[in-house]
């Protein structure tokens, strides 16, 4: 614990991977633009999983797997989608020491090979909607890598979807947006931006993209979530149709959506501080941690008396972890469990043993503002309304922050400054010329039109032109 994080207003990005590794997040592996997910850092995505499968299923999906290895001629099938991935595929031409007859693509994304099983399964409009998601992880070629930001591989879930109609398939779109903003805002305690993506950031071989968009620490964005219609693209490269009512055969139409463990980096650079990860108490694998301080064998009888009834009195209700190690001062042990992020410490000394109570301290208010002693009795209900507080607390601290720096900029010269400093929420013609201009201008791109926002009409931030809808627009990881 002698090496400290680097401070984040000194190298936001070297404090990311401080965080992230002495956190016990993630490790390098040996192949290069991999990770290896160290057991605090999994248990952090399994708690993320377990939040959105939950709400999955109360929408109707169920989970199942495909196939790691998908033929090369499938991801040739759809025009946008070849041309979108081509430069980011993993592609095996020999097993088992032969020259393969066709290529194998290591999976990037599975709307292929799901079309391809749609177009098995589905024979009448009584097979729809077919509502399928599936947790694996998928391989995409990047240069430029970065713990759990942008990994050549990576966990993720993938929803895939089939309906008769277009209307039922934007609706699920919609809903599986709006899911993954729930998550979040709730579990997560990350404000975000639901919107739909432009024409030249949309997922390739999609009608139309929607993704939640977050702040970091530095202010760049994050797209933490996205979610497509895909009209009937893949249905007719892959010729999934079905009989109507009316016996006539039609083409369904399909959507996707995920999210990856981008998430969890998202909750670093959110919540995190100087003195390491600061998680969420909803997703963090340890709410509560209890740290005993004796300096003699009579008062460690009498403390981790107390240290064990208080224990058995929250490991029902809350991740409670007892570190009793005799190896390592109290100090020592506060500073590991800071940087880990456990939201809630418990110290229990002879004083404590004493007064019939025991000391609380707040991972998200760090020193002695953060303290505060509490007595056994209703000790439980404590807890649990202490770490609600926090959950609430470190919401509307990000939130705060992101609208802090959020501006609406009255001409180009403000957009150019306020992209240096946040988000820019200003009017766009929707011209992709106009889009790649601002692009070339700032290096911030559209993030997302946002699904709610004033009716109007405007300029243009970049050209003038008339324009009847806002975007956020930021540089981003």
């Amino acid at each position: 614990m002698a090496t400290k994080v680097t401070p984040r207003n000194k190298d936001f990005s070297r404090w990311y991977t401080d965080v992230v590794q002495m956190g016990d997040l993630a490790d390098y592996a040996p192949v290069k633009g991999c990770m290896v997910i160290k057991p605090h850092g999994y248990a952090l995505w399994e708690n993320v999983k377990g939040g959105l499968d939950r709400r999955f299923k109360a929408t109707g999906h169920v989970n199942a797997y495909f196939p790691l290895f998908i033929p090369l001629n499938f991801i040739q099938k759809e025009a946008k989608h070849v041309e979108g991935f081509s430069p980011e595929l993993a592609i095996v031409t020999v097993g088992g020491g032969k020259q393969l007859e066709e290529p194998l693509v290591v999976r990037p994304t599975s709307e292929t090979v799901i079309g391809h099983m749609y177009a098995k399964w589905i024979q009448s409009y009584r097979d729809l909607p077919v509502l399928i998601n599936q947790w694996a992880n998928v391989v995409r070629w990047e240069m430029r890598t970065r713990l759990f930001l942008r990994t050549m591989e990576f966990l993720w879930q993938e929803g895939h979807t089939a309906h008769a109609t277009a209307e039922e398939a934007q609706e699920e779109t919609l809903r599986m947006l709006d899911v993954y903003t729930e998550f979040a805002v709730e579990d997560a305690a990350i404000p975000v931006i639901p919107g739909r993506k432009s024409e030249s950031e949309k997922f390739a071989g999609a009608e139309t993209s929607y993704s939640i968009e977050a702040m970091m620490g530095d202010r760049k964005a994050l797209q933490a979530g996205t979610s497509h219609f895909l009209g009937q693209n893949f249905a007719k490269a892959f010729d999934i149709k079905y009989l109507d009512e009316n016996n006539d055969l039609q083409y369904v139409w399909t959507t996707s959506w995920g999210l990856s463990t981008r998430m969890v980096g998202a909750i670093v650079m959110v919540h995190g501080d100087d003195q390491g990860l600061v998680l969420p108490p909803k997703l963090a694998p340890i709410q509560l941690v209890i740290v005993p301080i004796w300096k003699s064998d009579s008062e460690r009888t009498a403390v981790l008396e107390i240290v064990n009834k208080v224990e058995a009195m929250l490991r029902n209700d809350v991740r409670v972890h007892v570190d009793a190690r005799d190896e390592y001062s109290p100090g020592w042990k506060f500073n590991e469990w800071e940087l880990k992020g456990v939201p809630l410490r418990i110290e229990i000394g002879p004083r404590d043993v004493e007064q019939n109570q025991v000391t609380l301290a707040r991972r998200d208010v760090p020193g002695r503002e953060g303290k505060s002693a509490a007595p056994l009795s209703g000790l439980a209900e404590e807890v649990q309304e202490m770490l609600a507080t926090i959950q609430a607390d470190l919401y509307r601290r990000a939130l705060d922050f992101r609208q802090a720096h959020t501006y609406e900029p009255k001409d180009y010269a403000e957009f150019k400054e306020a992209v240096d400093h946040g988000f820019a929420y200003a009017w766009w013609c929707g011209d992709a010329d106009c889009e790649a201009q601002i692009k070339e201008d700032t290096k911030a791109t559209t993030r997302c039109i946002p699904l709610e926002q004033e009716p109007g009409t405007g300029k243009c931030i970049q050209c003038g032109k008339e324009a009847t809808e806002r975007a956020i627009f930021g540089r981003a990881y």
